[in-house]
């Protein structure tokens, strides 16, 4: 069975979802059996390649709320996130395009080393609040992950797997998705948003069972 998870590097709801479906999967019988592959979504196409803002000032904009009012507005999702285990500090990290991430992460998924470099580009932003737009902080993460540097360094200096990414965002519009996080279990069962645990766990359940029958 194959779970296709469409996320942005950047959307603190996708990091929290990451962990509730792998808690759901690993007391899934049928784990093994199961294959996860994280599909391209830019939440800010239009933003700078390099940031010059923090994404706290860019969210106050975006939403028209002051700064304290959006640290609060974080600060809900912080909580969240603490309750699956992570700590979240990524309020004053320079917001920038995450195009070239998804690139990397098109690269690592031909490497077999995606899952590895999604843990490691979502680290390096919300925990360490490590701009995702600064080349060095995404040759970092490649090489956590286990990932050649010359490939690395190839994807970095040009629009390589650029289409890739344009056909996951083509894709998660065509089923409707609008959002993200957003899961789809063997092409058939879509869930959107960070849902709890028990419904990502009833969701491998049912989408297992309806494999095994149909």
């Amino acid at each position: 069975m194959r779970i296709e998870i469409w996320a942005d590097v950047v959307c603190p709801w996708c990091y929290i979802g990451k962990r509730r479906l792998e808690r759901a999967l690993a007391s899934f019988e049928h784990r093994d059996e199961v294959e996860v592959v994280y599909r391209s979504y830019e939440l800010d196409p239009f933003a700078p390649e390099v940031g010059t803002e923090s994404t706290v000032q860019v969210l106050g904009r975006k939403y028209g709320a002051d700064e304290a009012g959006t640290r609060e507005m974080m600060a809900r999702a912080d909580e969240v996130a603490a309750g699956e285990g992570l700590v979240f500090a990524h309020a004053d990290a320079l917001h920038a395009r995450t195009l070239t991430a998804h690139r990397l992460l098109h690269l690592a998924a031909v490497e077999g080393r995606q899952h590895e470099l999604m843990e490691q580009v979502l680290a390096a932003y919300f925990t360490r609040g490590e701009s995702l737009g600064d080349h060095d902080v995404l040759r970092r993460a490649a090489a956590a992950a286990g990932l050649d540097a010359g490939r690395v360094d190839d994807v970095l200096g040009s629009d390589e797997f650029r289409d890739e990414v344009m056909a996951d965002v083509a894709q998660a519009r065509a089923y409707g998705s609008s959002g993200v996080p957003f899961f789809v279990l063997d092409g058939r069962f879509g869930i959107s948003g960070a849902q709890p645990t028990e419904l990502f766990e009833q969701a491998l359940a049912q989408a297992w069972d309806s494999r095994v029958t149909a």
